[in-house]
């Protein structure tokens, strides 16, 4: 008499292709930011810093899914440490810009701060497939923002000055931002393309801060 015997059930779970797959839905990023600009002599001091949050809608539009166009929404905080003194109601009326000159003004420090409300804008490149979780990626587009807070800080021998009322102050931010990395480590590169100040001179010279700052960018799906 043959011998039998129940037939075992495969629970194994199926591993099932995600092909409408989308990446990199939220990131976090640091940055030393450098200022530059006119007049001539502004220059950058002390530790300059961003701190950079906010969430991406991934929308592929090929098929294989590897190019994308990104829309987010964030929020940053930067510090800008510089020679360039920006102050009201001091010896004039309106906002006084000066240049402090090391040699003849000593200052313990000299800064701006803002926090803003970004958006930005990408247009994405990455190696990525349904199956694979490290890839190349290359990201590059704008990032318009709205600065709500923006506060200068001077500080000479113990004696501080704030001020957060400058009229000329441009709280629409528009910067241009390139992003190339592998898998958890990515280089992020911005550059402002509009000046911190409008309507603002120095002697007959234009104020044309901005802003460059190199970092690192990581993304989370």
């Amino acid at each position: 008499m043959p011998f039998l015997s129940p037939a075992q059930e495969n629970n194994a779970i199926p591993h099932v292709v995600d092909s409408l797959y989308r990446e990199d839905q939220v990131y976090i990023g640091i940055t030393y930011n450098i200022v530059t600009g006119q007049p001539t002599g502004i220059k950058s001091s002390q530790f300059s810093g961003g701190l950079h949050l906010g969430v991406i809608r991934d929308i592929p539009f090929n098929e294989r899914r590897n190019l994308a166009l990104g829309l987010g929404l964030g929020w940053s905080i930067d510090t800008y440490g510089q020679n360039l003194f920006v102050g009201r109601g001091l010896e004039a009326e309106g906002t006084t810009f000066q240049v402090l000159d090391r040699s003849r003004i000593d200052f313990d420090t000299n800064r701006f701060t803002t926090q803003s409300i970004d958006i930005p804008i990408q247009f994405r490149w990455r190696s990525s497939t349904p199956e694979t979780y490290k890839f190349w990626r290359i990201y590059t587009g704008l990032r318009p923002a709205y600065v709500y807070y923006f506060q200068t800080k001077f500080e000479q021998n113990g004696n501080i000055y704030r001020e957060s009322d400058i009229p000329e102050f441009d709280r629409l931010r528009l910067g241009a931002t390139f992003t190339f990395g592998y898998n958890t480590f990515n280089f992020n590169f911005y550059y402002s393309l509009n000046s911190f100040f409008k309507d603002a001179e120095i002697n007959g010279e234009a104020v044309e801060l901005r802003t460059f700052q190199v970092g690192l960018m990581f993304y989370l799906l």
